[in-house]
């Protein structure tokens, strides 16, 4: 419909989207539209960053967790869970491994452990600085204090993800337990941002109760926030948690938000997640073909993969790093793009 290319065209000139705009893309049956979109947000990063992926070496270093979120596997009252932390000693074998296979980010990712103090958070960042000085560190613990945050950065942490999974509050609360807060959430998000990092967001697609309204208030929010990163994937159920009967998100609307949000967000760091893989075996090729730019093979010890379930039917539990970091160049490869061996900075 030549209607829908010219709202993707104008979308794209203006960075910014309606409400009714949205809708009309989420619910098109159009596959000439749909391919037009995908094309538009694949040109718009090829323009920026080339015919290049950056790879993010992810360690998964504790799944215990302080919080109740509903959809998560780790929540904290996940009986199931078969609890795990890693030693300061097996993170940093992780990187050593990660850095002689070309990773150049390390990104330490965790439920919100109380065991990881500050202190140990920080002692950790320092190690991996001094001993990899070319490479960025990337936390994802969490929501913390503006001084946590701040000791975090002065110890040399770069960048920081942390999605804010629903900018509309009321849908906040129907995802997290009443102890948690959407305007904390925010004020993290900010803090980050004024600290300095290199800062991420994001949101599930398909979440229970989810809307286009909603989506379209996480649209708004991103371009408030301006951020360097912008993490989504399909919401996958976790068998254990209140939410484990739930529809799942599915790839097309993943596909296409990763689009519209290449749009909005020219220069913005995307990557085509783990979650995607798992709902679809080419759901990573397809992320990057819609315009996403990042991928994060895990470098977590094989051992411990399989517990930190956030879904269920996870993909790559198995395979050692080598492995994920190999497979993950011929899959770029075969849809003719080259993963690159390097920080992988916002542009």
């Amino acid at each position: 419909m030549q209607m829908l290319k010219q709202i993707i065209t104008e979308i794209e000139n203006r960075q910014n989207i309606t409400r009714d705009q949205l809708a009309l893309l989420l619910e098109t049956t159009d596959t000439g539209d749909i391919a037009f979109l995908h094309e538009r947000a694949r040109k718009t990063a090829d323009a920026i960053y080339g015919k290049q992926v950056f790879i993010r070496g992810l360690i998964e270093f504790t799944n215990y967790c302080k919080n109740d979120c509903i959809y998560c596997g780790i929540r904290k009252s996940n009986r199931k869970a078969e609890r795990y932390r890693l030693t300061e000693e097996e993170i940093l074998s992780c990187c050593a491994n990660g850095y002689e296979l070309g990773f150049r980010t390390f990104v330490l990712q965790g439920g919100e452990d109380p065991y990881f103090t500050d202190d140990k958070i920080c002692a950790l960042i320092r190690q991996i600085k001094a001993q990899y000085p070319d490479c960025a560190v990337t936390l994802s613990i969490g929501e913390k204090e503006h001084d946590s945050y701040q000791a975090f950065f002065d110890a040399g942490a770069d960048r920081y993800l942390l999605r804010h999974e629903t900018a509309d509050e009321a849908h906040y609360g129907k995802l997290h337990p009443a102890e948690m807060f959407w305007k904390h959430r925010m004020d993290c998000l900010w803090d980050l941002k004024e600290i300095g990092y290199q800062v991420g967001c994001g949101f599930m697609v398909g979440s229970p109760e989810q809307t286009v309204d909603t989506l379209y208030e996480d649209l708004q929010f991103i371009r408030r926030l301006q951020p360097h990163m912008v993490g989504i994937g399909p919401f996958i159920p976790q068998k254990d948690t209140p939410f484990g009967e739930k529809k799942a998100g599915t790839m097309e609307d993943t596909l296409r938000l990763l689009s519209i949000i290449r749009l909005l967000q020219p220069h913005v760091l995307l990557p085509s997640t783990t979650a995607l893989g798992t709902i679809h075996p080419l759901g990573r090729e397809k992320g990057i073909q819609a315009g996403a730019n990042v991928v994060m093979p895990n470098l977590s010890p094989v051992a411990v993969r399989e517990k930190y379930k956030l879904y269920d039917n996870k993909i790559c539990t198995g395979d050692e790093a080598a492995e994920c970091r190999h497979c993950m160049a011929r899959r770029m490869e075969s849809v003719g793009y080259k993963v690159v061996v390097n920080r992988g900075d916002y542009h």
